[in-house]
């Protein structure tokens, strides 16, 4: 019998809305329709502005989560649209797994109360979602980690064991999305997996471009790539206590911001543009190169999927780092780069409806295995 579920994905990246609808019912996973789809740049500043506290941020937030809800519902529109002649309709899609638009993510516990907890939020109003669908939403899939006393990500290193994972070796993946996250995923199925963030992947680098060339992002890592790193910069940038910190750790635009990098630059006022684009790839690089390094060396392979997949100034510099590794993009296995993190978020849909765990508490740190996100019936 099919297992169908659809997977809607719009990360740190702040880029748009990727969804995908699967098969889950075999061995492999199917990708029967991908679909995605752009936030206007007005929508996009003002996700970036909710980044920090501000003006009536409250009322806000809840219309952003109303926005993303039905930012969702069309692209879930076009994924049915692309299935109908499959015979696939509305009624056959079991649940809808939907991460929602991360605006803050403080994991770490301040106290030993409740109260002083860790939180993650991300705007999605999931009820709106069921709506608009009449599918059933999983949503809100990293706070029950948290709670756990985990740090609620990465959570794609269970999927990525399950689609990556090769018994005869052991496998890295490298999501390059707004944030850097690696899974290191031994040979030996009762090995645990190891997965964490390293740094910033494409959040600064875009935020950079975009500031200084009027582009959403920098196409290929060409303008990286026509500038020449300055090291006594990138020295100071890897200053950041975050970057000695050993797993489990997650990060996100709460610490690596553009107010981050503007009070990291002050003395750099001189540097050119491209130079700065240069260092911030070096920046999104050498943590990685440092972690595969450390964690998952004896590696043959790093799979990279996300958007920073298509920069090939950092598939380069990656590759020139890890020179006993091949580093190549998910597609080669037959998982395109920019469907990974949505075919993940259905996997996990699929777990929460048949009430099995999410999370991997050797990666998050929780206190034990648990049944991730809320479940908003049709």
């Amino acid at each position: 019998m099919p297992a169908y579920f659809i997977g809607l994905m719009s990360g740190t990246s702040l880029d748009g809305v990727d969804g995908v609808l699967v098969d889950l019912a075999g061995a492999r996973l199917q990708v029967l329709a991908s679909a995605s789809q752009a936030f206007e740049p007005a929508f996009r500043a003002e996700l970036l502005s909710l980044n920090t506290p501000g003006h009536n941020e409250l009322h806000r937030a809840a219309l952003a989560g109303n926005a993303i809800a039905a930012h969702y519902a069309e692209v879930v529109a076009a994924l049915l649209v692309q299935v109908a002649a499959m015979g696939i309709s509305t009624q056959d899609i079991r649940a809808i797994g939907a991460h929602g638009q991360t605006v803050r993510h403080q994991p770490q516990r301040r106290s030993e109360t409740a109260a002083g907890a860790g939180y993650t939020l991300q705007l999605l109003n999931p009820s709106l979602l069921a709506e608009l669908t009449a599918i059933d939403v999983v949503a809100d899939l990293r706070s029950r980690d948290v709670a756990a006393g985990g740090q609620g990500a990465p959570l794609v290193p269970a999927f990525h064991r399950r689609v990556f994972g090769n018994p005869q070796a052991m496998m890295a993946v490298l999501n390059l999305g707004g944030i850097a996250n690696l899974s290191v995923l031994p040979a030996d199925p009762a090995a645990p997996v190891l997965g964490f963030d390293c740094g910033p992947g494409n959040a600064l680098m875009d935020a950079w471009c975009l500031q200084h060339t009027g582009q959403a992002f920098d196409a290929d890592g060409a303008w990286a790539a026509c500038g020449q790193c300055v090291p006594e910069l990138l020295a100071r940038l890897l200053d950041e206590p975050y970057f000695s910190m050993p797993p489990p750790k997650s990060t996100g635009r709460d610490l690596f911001s553009l107010q981050w990098l503007q009070d990291k630059l002050k003395g750099f006022e001189a540097a050119r543009p491209q130079d700065v684009q240069a260092t911030l790839a070096e920046l999104t690089c050498s943590p990685c190169i440092a972690s595969v390094s450390s964690y998952a060396k004896n590696s043959a392979e790093l799979i990279v999927c996300g958007g920073g997949a298509f920069n090939l100034h950092l598939i380069q510099r990656l590759q020139a780092g890890l020179p006993g590794c091949i580093v190549r993009s998910s597609d080669a296995h037959g998982l395109p780069a920019l469907q990974v993190e949505a075919a993940a978020f259905a996997w996990l849909a699929q777990q929460a409806v048949n009430r099995q765990p999410g999370n991997l508490s050797a990666v998050t740190g929780a206190a034990g295995p648990r049944i991730l996100g809320g479940i908003y019936p049709a």
